[in-house]
């Protein structure tokens, strides 16, 4: 999966195929976070930090806008629906 990626990070970077495929696993590994996941992690992460919760909020309700999350599992008819309307 993704060995378009992989081929291209072994041509534009000094990676070999092995590293360039571990770093594209990391990153999808790290993107693979469901919105309620990254908001419960990053409330812990910022409260650990010794923010309150106002801050806090706001800083997720920013920081969302930029950030990657998994989408919601779509059957397939919700897939067909998108397509055909």
């Amino acid at each position: 999966m993704h060995e378009e990626l992989v081929d291209h990070l072994t041509r534009s970077t000094p990676l070999n195929r092995g590293e360039a495929l571990r770093v594209v696993q990391d990153v999808l590994a790290y993107f693979d976070e469901s919105a309620e996941d990254y908001v419960r992690r990053r409330h812990r992460e910022l409260q650990a930090q010794g923010q309150v919760n106002a801050a806090i909020f706001e800083q997720i309700r920013a920081d969302l806008r930029y950030r990657a999350v998994a989408p919601p599992e779509l059957s397939l008819r919700q897939l067909r629906r998108i397509v055909y309307g």
